[in-house]
């Protein structure tokens, strides 16, 4: 099944316009995309999230067309590249900000954030708020948010940009951890993430959208 399907996808950024994209990835899939700097994948990220209107064409998401839902309401768990995370917030409620959105218990909330904490590895990080942490540390709070409202889709945009290598290592395995628990479309310039990540290769080049080996 097509769990992210897109039909013939028009979107604009400032003057740039990306035309007549299509693309499917299955349930369970872990899609990579590459591609020239500024070449429109953010874009194409922001639209599949909803945080970026179509010109033209479909989004489907399991089946549903969602191109005029709401952000909230395609169930994406979404790391931006610069983390976004919220300066003012301790990370156990980065962590539950979404669930708490949700109206979810405060002792279902507590046992995500705990749970999702020893995940990421970030259980010793709970009452810090972002200043200082590192950037690692940044990422994997940044994902463990994303993940706290248990999507099915995760879009990853560079997740592990401007990561040491040790990290970077550290993220790539516990990235692995999440392969066919979720279906993910990760954004990244980096080689090694793609050997390391994907089951399904793409790119993005002058404006046309390709499947690669």
């Amino acid at each position: 099944m097509n769990v992210i399907e897109l039909k013939k996808v028009a979107l604009q950024s400032g003057e740039f316009l990306l035309q007549n994209l299509s693309l499917s990835v299955k349930s369970g899939e872990y899609a990579v995309l590459t591609g020239q700097s500024g070449g429109g994948k953010t874009t194409l990220m922001e639209g599949i999230c909803g945080l970026r209107p179509l010109r033209a064409g479909e989004i489907w998401l399991h089946g549903q067309d969602v191109s005029s839902f709401s952000p909230a309401a395609r169930g994406i768990g979404f790391v931006p590249q610069d983390a976004a995370l919220f300066e003012g917030m301790a990370v156990r409620e980065q962590i539950g900000f979404a669930l708490k959105l949700r109206k979810s218990s405060d002792a279902e909330i507590v046992k995500r954030v705990q749970l999702l904490a020893e995940q990421m590895g970030i259980e010793g990080l709970l009452d810090r708020k972002p200043l200082g942490l590192s950037g690692g540390e940044q990422k994997r709070v940044a994902l463990a948010r994303a993940l706290s409202a248990e999507p099915k889709i995760l879009c990853l945009d560079e997740p592990l940009s401007a990561l040491d290598d040790e990290t970077r290592y550290e993220m790539i395995e516990l990235l692995k951890n999440l392969k066919g628990q979720y279906t993910v479309l990760h954004i990244t310039h980096n080689r090694h993430e793609v050997d390391q990540l994907a089951t399904q290769c793409l790119r993005l080049d002058q404006g046309v959208l390709t499947e690669v080996d």
